[in-house]
């Protein structure tokens, strides 16, 4: 019988210590940080993937706002008010190097979009936003991220690149 991976909340107990996705700000954040974050300070909530109590990643989400301008599809920006809007920020995302290219990263994602769905219909979502590392803008682009350019004015080479896809592509891919 085929195993399950179950995705929920982190919990207080449990165990951080070893996790190592091979990048050390996010192995530093995820092992000493999301969970004062989440349970102290009430700032985020870390989701994480869990096979047989071992943790194989984790992601990190925040509410927060974009301004109207600032939404890429043209469409869609007109129709928007001009003041801030409701979004979720996927602020952090991790997988433990023994779980890479297992697709873990890409079911937390998805859970990360039927929780954006969920909020546009309890509070108001117009989208996720993500600050994407280099190396994962690719990953990104498949899932329909599209880079925020009005956000790119004062960051520094090597930055993160701050992306966006809006409610409406999200429902229809889970739809889909």
């Amino acid at each position: 019988m085929a195993q399950t991976i179950e995705i929920r909340p982190l919990r207080p107990t449990d165990d951080r210590s070893a996790f190592s996705c091979g990048e050390p700000a996010l192995d530093r954040f995820f092992q000493h940080y999301a969970g004062q974050n989440q349970f102290k300070l009430r700032l985020a909530v870390t989701y994480v993937a869990v096979l047989n109590e071992r943790i194989l990643g984790f992601v990190t989400l925040a509410v927060g706002t974009i301004e109207g301008r600032e939404v890429p599809n043209e469409r869609l920006r007109r129709r928007l008010p001009a003041y801030p809007l409701p979004i979720l920020r996927l602020a952090r995302l991790g997988v433990d190097l023994a779980a890479q290219g297992t697709h873990v990263g890409q079911r937390l994602t998805r859970h990360v979009l039927s929780l954006a769905l969920e909020e546009r219909d309890s509070a108001g979502c117009v989208g996720v936003v993500v600050d994407a590392k280099l190396d994962a803008i690719g990953f990104y682009e498949k899932l329909g991220f599209i880079p925020l350019e009005s956000v790119r004015e004062g960051r520094l080479h090597g930055d993160s690149v701050p992306m966006f896809l809006d409610i409406n592509t999200i429902a229809k891919a889970l739809t889909d």
